[in-house]
């Protein structure tokens, strides 16, 4: 019997779905030729994905170029990168700020895929951030040091046997990237909302516009494209970003992401939710995922999890966008 792995997860995001992808996945149908990510991140939808054959192409694409240099460099060529990353990791040794500081510098100047590998493993609640001038400002988390390069080397390799061969990398406008998108396809989009980051967002420099996105939406809806879309959500009756319009006819399904951990450290119990929206074209391909069943509780994904549970439409976190 093969041994239980966990699907790859080379590196943090902040905002990452990775513990959301087992609810996410099931509303995918299988065996799609393609699955497009225009706002990538950590990719652990794709990866997930990979893991589980829901699709066998994919594009992951995003607006932070140097993130996207950095995803092809894993895919393509593992070990130079990892062997790269493990120089800088000794490098730091017994001078970790100073280090920290110096390849951020190196990158501002250079945005070599190595050096943001490192600031990704080290910086603060591996958040993304970015000043007007297009500068990596995050600071070091300083109570550690990165991951080791052995575990890391084991995620790269694991995410490039997933990958490579089939994976198209771009850096660019998310609307440039669902252009090419088909009905036979599947798009799932988490893009940054603005009940978290107001009208700007540090991780793509420029902010994304709430009525160009919907806008957006509608266009795809008209090209009769599948998408699944992550965004808005509440910690307790407190809600973050605003919610889908009517007219999109969207399905809605609210995921339990569990516990929140910042709550959890100040001392309050504080349940977070995030909201799954299925495009028309994607709920009457799906059947509106399945009428049998759902899932609301966060997993962690490994390659041979059964599905997850997802009851359909009896379960009342389940709804028609209004």
């Amino acid at each position: 019997m093969l041994e239980q792995m966990k699907v790859p997860h080379p590196i943090p995001y902040q905002g990452s779905k990775r513990k959301l992808t087992p609810a996410i996945l099931a509303c995918f149908p299988p065996g799609s030729p393609r699955l497009i990510e225009p706002f990538a991140g950590s990719a652990a939808v794709t990866l997930a994905a990979a893991a589980r054959e829901k699709a066998s192409r994919f594009v992951i694409a995003d607006l932070n170029a140097p993130l996207m240099d950095l995803w092809r460099a894993m895919i393509e060529d593992p070990d130079r990168i990892t062997d790269q990353y493990r120089k800088l990791w000794h490098g730091q040794a017994d001078r970790e700020r100073e280090f920290y500081d110096e390849v951020r510098d190196q990158f501002n100047k250079a945005r070599q895929p190595e050096h943001l590998l490192f600031l990704l493993l080290r910086c603060v609640k591996a958040a993304v951030r970015y000043n007007a001038n297009g500068e990596f400002n995050q600071s070091p988390d300083n109570r550690r040091r990165g991951m080791n390069p052995e575990t890391l080397r084991h995620e790269i390799v694991g995410a490039s046997r997933l990958l490579k061969g089939k994976t198209q990398v771009a850096a660019g406008d998310y609307r440039e990237v669902l252009e090419d998108a088909r009905p036979e396809d599947i798009v799932y989009m988490d893009p940054p909302y603005q009940g978290v980051c107001g009208d700007k967002d540090g991780r793509y420099i420029k902010g994304l516009s709430f009525e160009d996105f919907t806008r957006e939406l509608r266009l795809l809806n008209e090209r009769r494209i599948s998408y699944v879309l992550s965004y808005d959500g509440r910690a307790n009756d407190k809600v973050y970003g605003k919610p889908m319009p009517g007219d999109l006819d969207l399905f809605r399904i609210e995921l339990d992401a569990g516990r929140s951990t910042q709550a959890t450290f100040l001392g309050k119990d504080v349940t977070t939710y995030e909201s799954l929206y299925l495009s028309p074209a994607m709920a009457e391909r799906t059947g509106k995922v399945d009428t049998s069943r759902l899932t609301r509780r966060a997993q962690q994904t490994t390659l041979f999890d059964d599905p997850p549970v997802i009851e359909w439409p009896r379960n009342p976190i389940y709804q028609k966008s209004s």
